[in-house]
């Protein structure tokens, strides 16, 4: 690859970034973008393209994305709020004004939230046969069954607290019940809504009213709420309002020398469950003055208390993806596998003949996972390094490796101790690998490490061969069946001797190094970035041929936007796919009216990372785990691959980033005012859903002329 440039003096940059940054409307705020993300989430679960169980999912994947949202985003700004702090946002907002801010878009979000599952889910629910009944429509006998079920089964796990709204007793994200009309006056008790046992909805028993219909549901704090006398049986007239509490998800790690750091990190764990509130969700019906008493004692103001007109805890709706209608669900197809690497031929020597790009699902996993499990079987083979963030439970990846250690391979696994709400799952992990005999690297208090990497390092005759696997996908077998993601294969030696290198820096602690073909941060990854931006600005200068595109989760570095936004004014055309967030504006009148900016959301999570530099025949393809974000660029460990093959660079700009950046099915286009609009196909144009496309052409990618 050609070397980066810069073509501006450092006068004219600095007078170009500081134009670009001192404007405010520039930019577009984070909070608020990331709302809009929910919202098109929102948009499929009224999609009618979708089959009806999927559309359930969209709702709770949108409720889970608020419930984050509250637990980690809300709490900062929560924080800068009470510290009196007057550092404002990119688009020049105050941690207040953001609130308030997301607020006025969150309110008609959860409105249209509750009105698609109450006015069309539940009615096309129906139609399938699959109910959710209130209690008090039931029949007799079904009410009879249920409050039997109710006694026997649920009643044992219900927790009462009646030493008042203290908060410490409120579950974290549980549906809670105020029980108040107790004979003693002024008397109250909370509920815990029991979830993990059961479930938040409880099957009925098949009875004489409901034998020829299979699925029907209540909600359990509705079956709870119409059998209070069972909880409470000395008490008459009592009377339940439901409402949720959300607190702060975000731990600080409390670092003490002489402590290890898994220890400290189990320690701190336990401050999560007691985090302080930052959201209280109310069902409307509930009376203003339990309201106000519930927000006061939580010390909650008004702005962060949110009314709905439907089930709180849309999250937990994930529950009905289990039902067995598969008429109801995406149709499954056969991930593809190159005839090249499966078990029957030997994957290493396929390898050394050439380089392989994985696109999952499209791509099977179980080629990483077979690729492993023959590293354990090869006496060849010496050593294994790899990195993990989010593992699956029950792991192959994780039995492929001790079984190499068995084996009597070096197996080394870098883990992330700090993957957000994965730290007691890669606590638990670090315990299982050093009982197989891995040698388990975790302690990072300073970053995280967040790169894809995986190296096999083999011996042939006299002669050291590694094998190299990055990507932008954690070595999860069931998240690869449900994300988008891209990997690459090679033996490159050069790419084999770099990542190495990488490891041992890893393990040994950071140091300043720079590599020919990985772009590795918090380093030289954004320097690197905003060099080849700055290198293409150049190139255009000189041919008028200049031309970006990227693919990625979120957008959000300032000097990044600021880079894209100099190679616009120099009439770069540039085109961004970007899933999530996005702080670039595009269409500002001599600023940014060469960039279009896309959002995907579809069937599976696009999380692959595809940057495209054109720069005349030295064409560049990165693909890894980075995206554009501050804390990537700076916070972390990341890894961008500058992908040696030319027949792959092709194959991944052809049959991969440019099949996205074409699709005018599922795509919505960013405008200037930070919201978003389908895109609309135009007449002639063939139609274009990428993630069907990818489907129906998946493996191309890997198929040579040669």
């Amino acid at each position: 690859m050609l070397a980066p440039n810069t073509f501006d003096s450092e006068a004219n940059n600095a007078l170009s970034q500081k134009k670009l940054s001192d404007n405010p409307s520039y930019f577009i705020n984070r909070e608020l973008s990331w709302i809009r993300f929910n919202k098109r989430v929102l948009e499929e679960a009224q999609d009618l393209w979708h089959p009806l169980l999927e559309r359930v999912k969209f709702i709770a994947i949108c409720g889970s994305n608020l419930d984050e949202f509250f637990m980690t985003r809300i709490p900062r700004l929560m924080k800068k709020i009470k510290a009196g702090s007057d550092e404002k946002s990119i688009d020049g907002m105050t941690a207040i004004e953001q609130i308030e801010a997301t607020r006025k878009e969150i309110i008609p979000l959860i409105e249209k939230h509750a009105a698609c599952w109450r006015n069309e889910l539940l009615s096309a629910l129906a139609k399938e046969k699959i109910f959710i009944w209130k209690f008090n429509q039931l029949g007799v006998k079904d009410k009879e069954n249920l409050r039997d079920f109710f006694k026997q089964s649920i009643l044992p796990f219900v927790k009462t607290h009646k030493e008042g709204l203290d908060g410490a007793a409120i579950e974290n994200l549980h549906v809670t019940l105020y029980v108040s009309g107790f004979a003693k006056q002024d008397y109250y008790c909370l509920v815990d809504v029991p979830t993990e046992e059961f479930g938040r909805l409880i099957r009925i028993p098949k009875s004489v009213y409901s034998q020829e219909i299979e699925y029907n549901f209540v909600f359990v704090e509705d079956l709870m709420v119409n059998n209070l006398d069972l909880i409470f049986p000395n008490e008459k007239n009592l009377t339940a309002y439901q409402f949720r509490l959300t607190r702060n998800g975000e731990i600080d790690i409390l670092m003490d020398e002489s402590a290890d750091f898994l220890n400290s990190v189990k320690k701190s764990l336990s401050t999560r469950k007691a985090g302080f509130p930052s959201r209280l969700e109310f069902e409307r019906k509930v009376p203003a003055v339990i309201k106000e008493g519930i927000a006061v004692a939580l010390g909650l103001p008004d702005y962060l208390i949110y009314e709905f007109d439907g089930p709180l805890g849309f999250v937990d709706l994930w529950q009905m993806i289990k039902i067995n209608r598969p008429d109801l669900k995406d149709k499954i197809f056969l991930p593809c596998i190159s005839p090249l690497l499966t078990t029957e031929k030997n994957m290493f020597a396929t390898i050394d003949k050439q380089d392989f790009v994985l696109y999952h699902p499209y791509d099977g996993f179980e080629v990483i996972i077979d690729l492993l499990r023959e590293a354990a079987m090869d006496s060849n083979v010496l050593e294994i390094c790899i990195t993990m963030y989010r593992m699956d439970h029950n792991s192959p990846v994780v039995g492929a490796l001790i079984e190499a250690a068995e084996k009597g391979k070096k197996v080394t696994a870098i883990v992330e101790l700090k993957a957000k709400f994965d730290e007691e799952n890669n606590i638990l992990l670090v315990s299982k690998l050093r009982q197989g005999g891995i040698n388990t690297i975790y302690n990072f208090p300073n970053f995280k490490v967040h790169a894809k990497l995986c190296l096999i390092v083999k011996k042939e005759k006299d002669k050291i061969i590694r094998y190299s696997h990055i990507g932008s996908g954690n070595y999860n077998a069931v998240t690869a069946k449900i994300y988008g993601d891209i990997g690459y294969l090679t033996a490159n030696p050069e790419v084999g001797a770099e990542l190495e290198d990488l490891f041992n820096i890893i393990i040994n602690g950071l140091q300043e190094k720079e590599f020919k073909h990985l772009l590795v941060a918090p380093k030289t990854l954004k320097s690197e970035i905003l060099g080849r931006i700055d290198r293409e600005i150049s190139f255009h200068r000189k041919t008028g041929k200049g031309y970006l595109a990227f693919k990625l989760n979120n957008l959000e570095e300032t000097e990044v936007i600021q880079a894209l936004y100099r190679a616009s004014m120099a009439g770069i055309k540039i085109d961004l796919n970007v899933r999530g967030l996005c702080c670039l504006k595009p269409g500002i009148k001599g600023i940014s009216e060469n960039i279009s900016v896309i959002s995907i959301v579809g069937r599976f999570l696009e999380h692959a990372r595809i940057y495209y530099f054109h720069d005349d025949a030295e064409e560049e393809v990165l693909i890894g785990s980075s995206d554009m974000m501050f804390r990537n660029l700076n916070e972390r460990v990341e890894v961008l691959l500058s992908v040696p093959d030319p027949c792959l660079r092709h194959a991944i700009l052809e049959y991969m980033l440019k099949i996205h950046l074409n699709d005018n099915v599922k795509a919505r286009r960013l405008l200037p005012d930070g919201t978003y609009e389908r895109v609309t196909r135009k007449e002639g144009k063939e139609v274009i859903n990428s993630q069907a496309w990818l489907i129906q052409n998946r493996g191309i990618w890997n198929a040579r002329s040669n």
